[in-house]
């Protein structure tokens, strides 16, 4: 059953008239990016006039991703190969918001563990003063896990130990699959649910569908979430954690949830549209 069901007396025309209302009134948007504003090395339909738009609007937006494996700059990169102009501090990875989340719940100076790629340590250490940790030098006081391509089960075991001797374990994100153009793949969620059975601890999660990245994206933003929309491909992701942190939502049809998945969703997003084009019109042409 949903947890955001329809409120007592109002029918699905008027939720729908009030979500346009709300759409066109908010101050800030929050997008994913796979699956939103890209699939693999090109732009889906819309997007450059939709973030144009925006900007001539002067309303703030950033983009909000799970994927700890690409660096902020990375993405600005591969966004301008796709002509999108977008600036660094408008991307936020789970890799950065962990490494703020670290920051503020760490001593200065400790070690940390680290289950992940290169680009998630080069965010986690860069401009802080926590070091690295290969377990055996000294107990770390974190274990911060994402999607690592070369998990295996020394790995497994260093993290282990390390949680269970004490150690904060913070994963970056809990996606079960990843997609790429060859179609889904194990994701980070794969690797940490190792690391949770192992150890017997549960983490403190980042990523969606925990609202903290979305949390973080309007703490950088200044807008409160009431006035803010979060823009996703995923139900159970995206739509999820933008309820969570109190956005109104919207799913677009370019990524991994279907239409025919919305009506059994945990949670409803309050627009459905097909791209970001449709996206677009919603939001500059009056739909009434």
């Amino acid at each position: 059953m949903a947890i955001n069901p329809r409120p007592a007396g109002v029918g699905t025309a008027e939720l729908v008239a009030n979500a346009w209302v709300r759409l066109k009134a908010a101050r800030a948007f929050v997008f994913d990016m796979d699956g939103v504003l890209y699939r693999g090395d090109t732009a889906l339909a819309g997007v450059r006039d939709v973030l144009n738009a925006l900007e001539l609007r002067e309303r703030g937006y950033m983009l909000a991703t799970n994927n700890s494996m690409s660096t902020p700059a990375s993405y600005v990169t591969k966004l301008a190969g796709m002509g999108l102009e977008v600036p660094e501090e408008a991307i936020l990875t789970a890799g950065i918001a962990t490494r703020d989340y670290l920051s503020e719940h760490l001593p200065v100076g400790v070690g940390v563990f680290v289950v992940g790629m290169p680009a998630l340590r080069e965010q986690l250490f860069a401009g802080t003063s926590f070091h690295p940790v290969q377990y055996g030098e000294e107990q770390p006081a974190a274990v911060v896990v994402g999607l690592d391509l070369q998990f295996d089960y020394e790995k497994l075991k260093a993290a282990t130990a390390a949680i269970r001797g004490g150690a904060l374990f913070v994963a970056t994100n809990a996606d079960a699959t990843l997609p790429t153009e060859a179609g889904l793949v194990p994701g980070a969620g794969s690797v940490v649910a190792a690391v949770a059975v192992a150890s017997g601890r549960e983490p403190v999660v980042i990523g969606k569908p925990e609202p903290l990245l979305l949390e973080m994206a309007l703490h950088h933003l200044g807008v409160p979430p009431e006035e803010a929309v979060m823009i996703g491909d995923r139900l159970d992701t995206d739509i999820v954690a933008g309820y969570r942190a109190g956005m109104m939502t919207v799913l677009v049809l370019t990524g991994v949830s279907t239409r025919d998945e919305v009506p059994n969703a945990s949670v409803l997003p309050d627009l459905v549209l097909t791209d970001m084009a449709a996206f677009l019109d919603a939001y500059i042409v009056d739909p009434s």
